[in-house]
């Protein structure tokens, strides 16, 4: 599967099946576990996060640096577009 059988980035989550969503997260870096599937990771320069595939949203948490800091959390409807929820994850805590 390659980038173009994506649906346009205005496209609501929601209408992506899971493995366009899949695509989308292994394109953007992330690995997903061998254990949770619905758990991925991505590492970035600045700040690492697990995604979660939930049932009615994609939740994010990024994982700080210094283990004396706490933890992030953020939700997504799959409502939002790929374009709208990737700009929001990508761009780190």
């Amino acid at each position: 599967m390659t980038e173009s059988c994506l649906p346009d980035p205005k496209t609501p989550l929601y209408n992506h099946p899971l493995p366009q969503i899949e695509l989308w997260l292994h394109q953007l870096g992330c690995h997903q576990d061998s254990q949770d599937l619905h758990l991925w990771r991505v590492e970035r320069d600045q700040w690492k996060a697990e995604i979660w595939l939930d049932i009615e949203e994609l939740s994010v948490v990024y994982v700080p640096a210094v283990s004396t800091e706490r933890d992030i959390q953020r939700t997504f409807k799959y409502s939002l577009s790929r374009q709208d929820i990737e700009d929001a994850v990508f761009s780190g805590p």
